[in-house]
């Protein structure tokens, strides 16, 4: 899932220039990046959970995951609220996407611990 995010392809409306990196000091890919969580849990009611912990995004980027995932979104341009500009985000539904790309593996994975296990208690 990090992977999948960091290499979405974002592009925008607006001025067509040549820029340098970003001034931003918690770019946008990485930052959601860093939020992907996993849980995993045993006992009566096994499983494993993938998310992305808004908690741990800064609070003006907590939907930000969601904008990604729609592919598109509007903001103000450095906090302008006179200048407005759209940005796209390709692949949209990158989070689906992975999911259904790595189900095989998920599903092999969660097989091998489970086999795991049930040796283990033989």
């Amino acid at each position: 899932m990090r992977t999948a995010v960091t290499s979405l392809r974002i592009a925008g409306t607006g001025r067509r220039t040549t820029g340098g990196p970003s001034h931003q000091t918690r770019p946008l890919r990485a930052t959601i990046a860093r939020a992907v969580r996993i849980s995993v849990r045993a006992g009566s009611s096994p499983g494993a959970r993938i998310w992305i912990d808004r908690g741990s995004l800064p609070i003006d980027l907590e939907w930000m995951p969601d904008r990604l995932n729609d592919g598109s979104w509007r903001h103000p341009v450095f906090g302008n609220k006179h200048r407005w500009v759209w940005q796209y985000a390709s692949p949209s539904n990158w989070w689906g996407r992975t999911v259904t790309k790595n189900e095989p593996r998920m599903a092999a994975e969660i097989e091998r611990v489970l086999n795991d296990v049930r040796n283990s208690l033989e």
